[in-house]
């Protein structure tokens, strides 16, 4: 509860419903399809599929699980290595781990913030050397950037390895006027809560594939074998998601533009107002991209500002303000300690330094322009700036 005399909560990203949600919600009460099935759930997938431009997609419970399905697919298994973005949040490799294979991370670069072409080519020629390919790599597209992935799908052709597409921040982002998660054997969303659109909690696995993805449905649903009796001839998994959550997800998917356009527009608005400042540097947008911009998030070059990233974060907190360092690289979480990673180039750590350098500002939809100007302001006076 809100204390007297405090001002109103500005979250980072929180849901913004658009209202016709009640209805898809209603229709699922009125016909009984209260379940991880039904026509919601297929037409969620149908409606999906057409947005981004492939042939089929499976809702499941998280974006986590798509992942969890797509590295099942590819048959990864113990003793296997995945290659995998180290600047993402562990979603992204936790299912490496749940399938008992070996993660290494790949490091970013600067023009992106993403997996780094030039630190990917150098795992694979060691991993080529070592005669231990990897069975996938897990490109991650953060804060709804996409990745380099004409490099990126290159060196994986070359060296015929499938792409995973975590394209869980992205959906709305376009490469090359080409839709973010598309260019993979699978591509993953997500409709966490925080998620440009949300389902509460909830992913998509999208593929052209449409045999894989049949066999995706059929694992996501405890892989219970076509007999009158349960039964079970391999791992199941019980991810599927259900009708009534669909149905908020096909309202959601009704006003993604505008939802990528709200979060443009709040981007453009802090880069005129800080952009200019010494010592800050927005995250880029790539040649013939176009992000979504999930988050707006900026790096602060601590001795040109006088400042810290810590002493930001606590300001904003103590003005009832949320924002979040961007995030910790995988390779450096205790949970991954020891586990092979690939830096940029020699004396070149990108993702280290974002971590160090930056954070992310509240970037929901749903953000007025009075509280975001209330932000601009609370960071124009800790960097000293007459507002």
């Amino acid at each position: 509860m809100m204390q007297k005399g405090q001002q109103k909560r500005i979250f980072l990203s929180s849901p913004h419903m658009s209202g016709n949600e009640l209805n898809y919600i209603n229709e699922a009460f009125e016909t009984n399809w209260i379940a991880p099935l039904g026509p919601n759930v297929d037409a969620f997938e149908k409606e999906i599929a057409n947005y981004v431009g492939v042939s089929e997609a499976v809702a499941v419970s998280s974006g986590t699980a798509a992942i969890h399905l797509a590295l099942s697919l590819l048959d990864v298994k113990k003793g296997d290595k995945v290659f995998c973005s180290s600047l993402t949040f562990v979603a992204s490799a936790n299912p490496i781990l749940y399938q008992g294979a070996e993660p290494v991370f790949i490091d970013s670069e600067p023009e992106t913030w993403n997996m780094s072409p030039q630190a990917l080519e150098m795992a694979f020629k060691e991993a080529f050397i070592d005669g231990r390919m990897p069975k996938a790599v897990i490109v991650v597209n953060l804060y709804g950037q996409s990745a380099k992935m004409d490099e990126i799908v290159s060196l994986c052709n070359q060296y015929d390895v499938p792409i995973i597409e975590d394209a869980a921040e992205s959906l709305g982002s376009t490469y090359k006027g080409k839709a973010s998660g598309t260019f993979g054997m699978f591509g993953v969303f997500s409709f966490n809560g925080n998620k440009i659109i949300t389902t509460s909690s909830g992913g998509m696995l999208v593929s052209n594939d449409i045999e894989a993805l049949k066999k995706a449905r059929f694992l996501a649903t405890q892989a219970k074998d076509q007999a009158l009796h349960y039964q079970h001839s391999t791992i199941g998994f019980n991810y599927r998601m259900s009708n009534i959550l669909a149905g908020i997800g096909r309202a959601q998917l009704e006003v993604l533009e505008d939802r990528v356009k709200a979060r443009r527009l709040l981007f453009d608005r802090y880069n005129q107002k800080l952009g200019s400042i010494p010592g800050v540097k927005f995250m880029p947008e790539l040649r013939q991209t176009e992000s979504n911009r999930w988050l707006t998030a900026l790096t602060i070059d601590e001795k040109v500002a006088e400042t810290t990233i810590e002493s930001i974060l606590n300001t904003l907190s103590e003005e009832n303000i949320e924002a979040r360092p961007v995030w910790k690289p995988l390779h450096m979480q205790p949970l991954f300690k020891g586990v092979k990673y690939y830096s940029h180039s020699e004396n070149t750590n990108v993702s280290e330094r974002l971590f160090n350098t930056g954070l992310c500002l509240p970037s929901g939809s749903n953000i007025t322009e009075e509280d975001q100007m209330r932000v601009i302001k609370c960071v124009k006076e800790l960097l000293k700036i007459r507002v």
